[in-house]
């Protein structure tokens, strides 16, 4: 056997073992992580420009509240001369509409029309009035928005359902 050879055969191995291995899992999902998209603070203030933007073409002020996927406040807002009560009931409206995956609006009619589901109303968290609203993206929920103080269940649905940013697929409908 030549020496050539005989080095080959016992490099090699050494050859192998030194090489580094890509260990790179950044977007890769495994039992232990999981990669999820986020409402980011970026977001949540031009979320919050365009849902004032609505407020005042209906002249109306409101407090707001985004939360991001995990239910963690980014943003939130008291609107002028709206009473300091509607600012931990917008977060509350955006909380419960996370964590039911619902906008309240609905979720409020549906358990009024199903005994099963009224127990909701006592936990202390949520809140069932309008105006909050699950937002999405690519079909994922990013976070959530609660609108209050707009006058009416109807305004303040409303004003939760505009915080979008369709043209890059931000939105409140899956």
């Amino acid at each position: 056997m030549n020496l050539n050879k005989l080095l080959l055969i016992l490099l090699f191995p050494t050859i192998l073992i030194g090489q580094s291995k890509n260990t790179d899992n950044s977007g890769v999902e495994n039992e232990f992580i999981t990669q999820k998209p986020n409402l980011t603070l970026k977001a949540a203030f031009e979320l919050t420009k365009r849902v004032q933007s609505v407020a005042d073409s209906l002249n109306t002020n409101v407090s707001l509240a985004i939360l991001d996927a995990a239910g963690i406040t980014i943003l939130q807002i008291k609107g002028e001369n709206v009473g300091p009560h509607n600012t931990e009931a917008a977060r509350r409206k955006a909380y419960t509409s996370l964590s039911t995956k619902t906008p309240t609006l609905q979720l409020l009619r549906a358990i009024k029309k199903s005994s099963d589901s009224q127990n909701l109303a006592e936990l202390p968290e949520l809140l069932l009035l309008s105006g909050g609203s699950p937002i999405y993206w690519n079909g994922h929920i990013i976070g959530s928005i609660g609108v209050a103080g707009g006058g009416s269940a109807e305004k303040d649905d409303l004003l939760a359902k505009s915080a979008q940013i369709l043209e890059i697929g931000i939105n409140t409908t899956k």
